[in-house]
């Protein structure tokens, strides 16, 4: 079957339930063995087949009550709200997994793990970063609002900075960690304060990531 090639490049926030560092970067359980997280992504450059995707954002909502690879998630699609139906929809089949080769993407993982598909969130959305700084700031329409700031020592206050290098990942190859904090209030609520925040460039397409 064919399916339409995409791409996409641009830098990613990512805040999840687990401690600084993620078991699941180095193939561990999560920290209290469930995962729930926020996803977002500005797109600098993409494209969907023909249709453009440059300045949109997308991201998602997920929650599972084990592993991830055990299943039996729930997932949400986050959709710029100035996109097109066109891009719209292309949005939504990139963060869905669709059109993309089989566990080649983080999208396509979180999606075929998940049993319950919400209707996607589309929404006005604010998102600043600055990767080096570890900072983050995103805004979803009224439902929800996220931040990330650099880890602190805990004794002394200052800065504490640490990367994770995935030569082989297939979401990204260099995050920078952060202490991040979501509240999200919707169908998909998610409460999260002070836990893992990652900051990356990433560069993906229907075959993967792209080296």
């Amino acid at each position: 079957m064919s399916i339409t090639e995409w791409e996409i490049k641009g830098p990613e926030f990512a805040n999840c339930n687990c401690a600084y560092g993620c078991p699941c970067q180095f193939n561990a359980l999560p920290t209290d063995g469930t995962c729930r997280a926020l996803g977002i992504v500005r797109i600098d450059e993409g494209h969907y087949g023909d249709i453009r995707l440059d300045g949109l954002h997308a991201g998602f909502l997920i929650d599972f009550p084990g592993a991830i690879h055990e299943g039996n998630g729930t997932h949400q699609v986050i959709v710029d709200q100035r996109a097109s139906p066109e891009q719209r929809q292309a949005l939504i089949n990139i963060i869905r997994g669709e059109d993309t080769a089989e566990m080649a993407t983080h999208f396509y993982v979180y999606a075929a793990m998940s049993t319950n598909h919400l209707e996607p969130l589309v929404a006005p959305i604010e998102f600043e970063i600055d990767i080096e700084a570890r900072t983050a700031r995103v805004k979803v329409g009224e439902v929800i609002e996220a931040s990330c700031e650099p880890i602190r020592n805990p004794v002394t206050g200052d800065q504490h900075r640490a990367r994770i290098d995935l030569p082989d990942g297939f979401e990204y190859t260099l995050a920078e960690m952060g202490s991040g904090s979501t509240e999200a209030r919707g169908e998909l609520p998610l409460s999260l304060k002070d836990s893992y925040g990652q900051l990356a460039n990433i560069h993906l397409s229907h075959a993967g990531i792209v080296r």
